[in-house]
């Protein structure tokens, strides 16, 4: 997480550090300087009265000025060097009023303040500096204008100290200064990485109510899934169950019947039976969507079982006046599948090409061995029914109509597709499929015994 810090973001938290630190100064002037009178009075007695006024006084302008700057937004720095100036007039003068013996104690009282000050102030260093200078030039003043005593005394008598403590002082403010503003800086990134994890936080809290309704409709489509097979497939045991009954009854009587017409009573019968294993599969819908489905495998020739398919849906594709072209290889290739599931996904495919077909077409029906791979393949000539669409088909329940027909508009759940698919995945095999200017193409691979 990156966090970035502007420049006008700095200044406004650096402006509020530094107020902050002056509001403590300005207080704690108000509250304490008048209590230096309890010096003056032991040390300068004479004159005490008339500083504790003048005190009181400074005091007062300091809170005025205060005030002042605050309504005005003025520069804190500003207002600290007035305050300064203003204390360091009432100082230097005594250091050259009093005594020769208090001097030491009015020099030490100074640095106090000065010191007071360093430690305190939040600015750039150079206006401690500033401060400093200010000090003795004021003090060079009034020693030329009221003080009667040598300077190599008052030198001794606490200005050689109040000399080092106020150049010393200086070098607070420097290594303050960069500190409070390290400080400050981070401050500024711990809020503002507070910030954005908070809107993190919100961002994953909105994206997990997504997903918790998202989970909650795919629940309920999962359970209509469920309802529909579980219908569809009860709906198809009793058709079924009908179409067998129909069947053995006419088998009973086969004397009547032509050798072609039995060979398709046979058919039909062998049809029946697929479609009961498949239903009995599908109808168990945990078993499809458990990742080991059980499967009837067993070694059996897998062109002839296209041949079957094919042979099954050449009356359906006679009565749209679609041609289907045999091109399945005549020579035995050997697989271990699950007949029916195998068959299935032939079935599925042929009769959607057949559906999504034009009148006239052509469905050429391929079968080949391509490194040790048995390849299926349907080629149509049909109206492309689209790569985007044929993906859905393949990945979901989708209701398509085929738009080619005119007035004849044909609908097709596509179911058979998504199962063809995940059917051919189950057994070990691959399925590619295309959709083109050309038409569609679907392709399957199985591996074969040596």
């Amino acid at each position: 997480m990156f966090v970035q810090i502007s420049k006008e973001e700095y200044k406004k938290e650096i402006l509020k550090k530094s107020w902050y630190q002056t509001n403590n100064i300005i207080w704690t002037i108000i509250f304490l300087y008048p209590v230096f009178s309890i010096v003056d009075f032991i040390y300068a007695n004479t004159i005490w009265l008339q500083f504790f006024i003048v005190r009181i006084i400074t005091v007062l302008i300091v809170l005025g000025l205060y005030n002042f700057f605050q309504t005005k937004k003025y520069n804190y720095r500003s207002l600290l060097h007035l305050c300064f100036f203003m204390l360091s007039i009432t100082t230097a003068l005594l250091c050259n009023l009093v005594s020769l013996q208090a001097q030491l104690i009015y020099f030490l009282m100074y640095s106090i303040i000065i010191l007071f000050f360093n430690l305190q102030v939040f600015w750039e260093p150079i206006n401690s500096i500033i401060q400093i200078l200010m000090a003795f030039l004021l003090l060079a003043i009034f020693y030329n204008l009221f003080s009667e005593f040598p300077l190599e005394l008052v030198i001794n008598n606490g200005g050689n100290f109040f000399a080092v403590i106020a150049f010393i002082s200086c070098l607070i403010p420097n290594a303050r200064y960069k500190v409070m503003a390290r400080d400050v800086r981070s401050q500024i990134l711990i809020e503002k990485s507070n910030d954005q994890l908070k809107e993190q936080n919100r961002d994953i809290n909105e994206k997990n109510n997504i997903i918790d309704r998202q989970y909650e409709q795919l629940r309920k489509l999962d359970e209509q899934k469920n309802s529909f097979i579980n219908i569809a497939g009860h709906d198809l045991k009793n058709l079924i169950g009908q179409v067998i009954m129909s069947n053995n009854m006419l088998k009973e009587e086969d004397y009547r019947l032509s050798s072609d017409q039995k060979e398709m009573s046979n058919y039909i019968s062998e049809s029946a039976e697929k479609m009961q294993y498949m239903l009995n599969k599908l109808m168990d819908v945990k078993e499809i969507e458990s990742p080991e489905m059980k499967f009837n495998m067993e070694i059996f020739d897998i062109n002839a079982e296209v041949m079957h398919v094919f042979k099954g849906l050449q009356e359906t594709a006679q009565m749209k006046n679609i041609h289907l072209v045999d091109n399945i290889l005549k020579l035995p290739l050997n697989v271990k599948l699950d007949r029916v599931f195998a068959g299935q996904v032939f079935q599925n495919l042929l009769s959607n090409a057949i559906k999504f077909s034009q009148t006239n077409n052509n469905i050429k029906i391929v079968t080949s061995l391509q490194r040790q791979k048995f390849v299926f393949e349907i080629i149509d000539e049909g109206v492309a029914i689209g790569q985007q669409e044929l993906d859905m088909m393949f990945n979901k329940l989708k209701t398509l109509n085929d738009a080619s027909s005119g007035s004849t508009m044909e609908s097709r759940l596509g179911l058979g597709l998504s199962i063809a698919k995940l059917m051919t995945k189950e057994l070990g095999g691959e399925l590619m499929y295309r959709s083109d200017d050309n038409g569609n193409y679907f392709r399957v691979e199985f591996y074969v015994i040596n």
